[in-house]
C-alpha cells in the first residue's frame, strides 16, 4: 500500500506543477488583458477630454492670433490654469507663440511634432511620448485653427499620463481574488485527475519498462471505465505481442546477416542515396584500413579516402546501373569493384547502392609471376638451344672435318646440354617442392644438424678451393631438429655455392648454428659483393638475378635461391637476408625445433 501511495504521489507531483503553471499563466494573462483594456479605456477617455478642452478654447485662440505674442502667452497661461491642462499654440511654420508651462521664446520649433504635423494638415493630431522636461509620459492632442479657409495655427493640449498603479485598488483586489479562485480550482482538479489516472498509468508504465527490457510474453489488461486508457492497454498488448514476434525474426535475420558478412572475404559496403554508409563489413574495413564501427553513418568521401572508389560510386549513382572497375588502395592492393543499385518494392524506388570488393592482388601477382615464369623459362631454354643449334649447323656445314673445331664445338654443346639438364632438374625440383608444400607430405625426422652442415660443406669444398675461399663452421654443437636431411642439405649447398660464386678470392664463408626459444637457425655469411636494398625483396623469385650477365657466366640457372625458399617452407621455417653492397651477405634459415604436427620420425 505504501509503495502504491508513493507511486500515486509521484504521478501527482508530475501533473500538479503543470496545472499550477497553466493556472498562474491564465490568471496572469487575464490580469494583463484587463490592465491593457483599462489603460486603453483611460487613454481614449483622456484623449476625448483633451479634444473637448482644446475645442473650448479654440474661439478664444482664434481671436488672439493677431495680438502680440505676450498677450497670446498670457491668455494660454490663464486657460491652462483654469483647466489644469497644458496648452501650446503653434503657428503654421512651427513657431510656438504661447505655452502654459514654458516660455515660447526658448522653445524649439514644433513643425516636426507628429501631432502638430497632422493638425496643420487639417486633422486632429494625437501622440503619446516621453517628455524629458517633466520626466514622464505625456498625451498630446492638437486641433487646427483655420483663418480665411486655411490652417493658420494649431492648438495642442497635453496632460501627463498616470501609471496603471494609480488605477482603482478595488479593481486589482477583484482580479487577485479571481486568480486565487482559479488556482484553487486547478489544484482540486489536478488532485482529482491524478487519483483518477495514476493507478492504470503507473501499471502501464511498469509493463512498458519490462517490455523495453525484452519481456514480450506479458499480457496487458486494464479495466478503469475510461475508454481511452482501456483502449491504450489493449493496443499495448497487441503491440507487445507483434513486436516480440517481429523482433525475434529481425534478430534472427540480423544474426544470420552478420555471420555471413563477417565470414566473407569479400568487402561489402552499403550506402544510402546521400552517400552515407549504412553498413560496412570487417573485410572492407581491412581493405581500406578503417574502423568499421566508427565510420557508420558518415559520408563515404569522409570515411574512405580513395579517389578510385569515389569515382566508381559517382558513376554508379549517375548511371543508376551496375558498375565494374578496378581500384588500388594505399596499401598497394588491387580491388575488383562491383557496384549495384538497391531498389525498393517498386523498381523506381531507389534506396541506395551496394558495393562488393574482391581483393585480386594475389591473382594479379600470380598471373604476372606466371607470365614472367613462362618468359624466363622460354628465354633460359632458348639461349642454350640456339647455341647448340648454331654449333650443330656449323659442324654439318663442314666444321666436323676439322678435328680441332669438332672437339671444341662438341665441348661447347656438351656444356650447354649440361646447363639445360641442370635447368630442367631445378624446375622439376621446384615443382616437386611446391607439390609437397601444398600436400604437406614431406617426411621429417629428428636429425643432428651438424652432420647435415658438414656434408654440405664437404660437397662445396672443391669449388671453394678453386678460389682459395675458406669455409668455417661455428656455433653450438649437438643441435637436433626435425629435418628432411637430403632436402635441407641441398638448401645449404645452394646457399654456400651462392656465397662462393659472389665472393672474391682469399675470403672466408662462415656457417653458424644456433638455438633459441624453441627454434634452430643456420646462418651462411660471406664477404662478397653484397646485395643492393632494392633487390633483397626479390632475390628468392624464380630466374631473378641481381647481375644477369655475371650469373650466367658463373653457370647459375637463377633458381637456386628459389629452391632454398621452398625447401625452408616445407620445413615450416623462414629465411631472411641481411646485406650491404660491398660488405657481404648473411642468409639465416630458422626452423622450429619440434614438429608442430607431430609427424617426425626418430632415426
Amino acid at each position: 500500500m505504501k509503495e502504491s501511495a508513493m507511486k500515486k504521489r509521484s504521478f501527482f507531483w508530475h501533473v500538479f506543477p503543470l496545472f499550477l503553471v497553466v493556472s498562474v499563466l491564465s490568471c496572469l494573462l487575464l490580469v494583463l488583458y484587463n490592465i491593457h483594456e483599462i489603460k486603453k479605456f483611460y487613454l481614449e477617455q483622456t484623449r476625448a477630454e483633451l479634444v473637448k478642452k482644446a475645442l473650448l478654447i479654440q474661439n478664444a485662440i482664434e481671436l488672439a492670433l493677431d495680438k502680440p505674442a505676450r498677450e497670446m502667452d498670457s491668455l494660454v497661461d490663464d486657460l491652462g490654469a483654469k483647466t489644469d491642462v497644458r496648452f501650446t499654440v503653434v503657428l503654421a511654420g512651427g513657431k510656438v507663440t504661447g505655452d502654459t508651462r514654458e516660455d515660447p521664446a526658448i522653445m524649439d520649433n514644433h513643425v516636426n511634432r507628429p501631432e502638430i504635423i497632422k493638425a496643420l494638415a487639417g486633422d486632429t493630431g494625437f501622440s503619446v511620448r516621453y517628455s524629458s522636461t517633466l520626466s514622464r509620459d505625456l498625451m498630446y492632442v492638437a486641433i487646427p485653427i483655420r483663418s480665411e479657409g486655411r490652417v493658420s495655427a494649431a492648438i495642442r493640449a497635453s496632460v501627463p499620463l498616470i501609471s496603471i498603479k494609480d488605477a482603482p485598488a478595488k479593481l486589482y483586489k477583484r482580479l487577485f481574488s479571481a486568480s486565487v479562485y482559479i488556482i484553487a480550482i486547478a489544484i482540486l482538479l489536478s488532485v482529482w485527475l491524478s487519483r483518477r489516472l495514476s493507478r492504470p498509468l503507473v501499471y502501464l508504465r511498469e509493463l512498458s519498462n519490462k517490455i523495453a527490457l525484452g519481456e514480450f510474453s506479458r499480457t496487458i489488461h486494464v479495466d478503469t471505465g475510461i475508454d481511452e486508457i482501456n483502449g491504450l492497454a489493449a493496443s499495448m498488448d497487441t503491440m507487445t505481442r507483434l513486436l516480440g514476434e517481429r523482433i525475434a525474426i529481425i534478430t534472427k535475420q540480423k544474426n544470420e546477416q552478420d555471420a555471413i558478412l563477417s565470414s566473407m572475404v569479400e568487402g561489402v559496403i552499403a550506402l544510402d542515396m546521400s552517400e552515407r554508409i549504412i553498413m560496412i563489413n570487417q573485410a572492407a574495413g581491412k581493405m581500406f584500413d578503417v574502423d568499421t564501427a566508427a565510420i557508420k553513418g558518415k559520408w563515404i568521401q569522409e570515411a574512405v579516402r580513395n579517389s578510385g572508389l569515389h569515382k566508381c560510386i559517382h558513376d554508379l549513382f549517375a548511371r543508376k546501373a551496375s558498375v565494374t572497375a578496378e581500384v588500388g588502395t594505399a596499401s598497394e592492393r588491387m580491388l575488383d569493384v562491383h557496384g549495384s543499385i538497391i531498389r525498393g518494392v517498386a523498381q523506381h524506388d531507389l534506396l541506395g547502392v551496394c558495393i562488393v570488393l574482391h581483393d585480386v592482388t594475389d591473382l594479379i601477382k600470380l598471373e604476372q609471376m606466371r607470365r614472367d615464369f613462362v618468359a624466363n623459362v622460354s628465354h633460359e631454354l632458348r639461349t642454350p638451344l640456339t647455341l647448340i643449334k648454331g654449333f650443330v649447323e656449323t659442324l654439318l656445314d663442314g666444321a666436323m672435318k676439322n678435328p680441332a673445331d669438332l672437339e671444341r664445338f662438341l665441348t661447347i654443346i656438351n656444356n650447354h646440354v649440361n646447363r639445360l639438364n641442370t635447368l630442367i632438374e631445378d624446375l622439376l625440383t621446384i615443382s616437386h617442392l611446391e607439390k609437397a608444400e601444398q600436400q604437406e607430405n614431406v617426411d621429417r625426422a629428428t636429425a643432428p644438424l651438424d652432420e647435415v652442415v658438414d656434408r654440405a660443406i664437404e660437397f662445396c669444398m672443391p669449388r671453394a678451393a678453386q678460389k682459395n675461399i675458406g669455409i668455417v663452421k661455428t656455433g653450438i654443437p649437438g643441435i637436433v631438429a626435425p629435418l628432411h636431411a637430403s632436402l635441407f642439405e641441398q638448401a645449404l649447398i645452394n646457399l654456400i655455392d651462392n656465397s662462393i660464386k659472389y665472393s672474391t678470392e682469399n675470403t672466408t664463408i662462415t656457417i653458424a648454428t644456433h638455438t633459441q626459444n624453441g627454434t634452430v637457425s643456420v646462418a651462411v655469411a660471406d664477404q662478397g659483393c653484397g646485395i643492393a636494398p632494392e633487390h633483397i625483396s626479390r632475390i628468392f623469385e624464380r630466374f631473378y638475378r641481381v647481375d644477369k650477365a655475371r650469373s650466367r657466366k658463373l653457370g647459375g640457372t637463377g633458381l637456386g635461391l628459389s629452391i632454398v625458399k621452398h625447401i625452408v617452407q616445407v620445413h615450416r621455417g623462414t629465411i631472411k637476408v641481411e646485406s650491404e653492397t660491398g660488405q657481404g651477405s648473411v642468409f639465416t634459415v630458422t626452423l622450429p625445433k619440434t614438429d608442430a604436427n607431430d609427424d617426425t620420425q626418430t632415426v
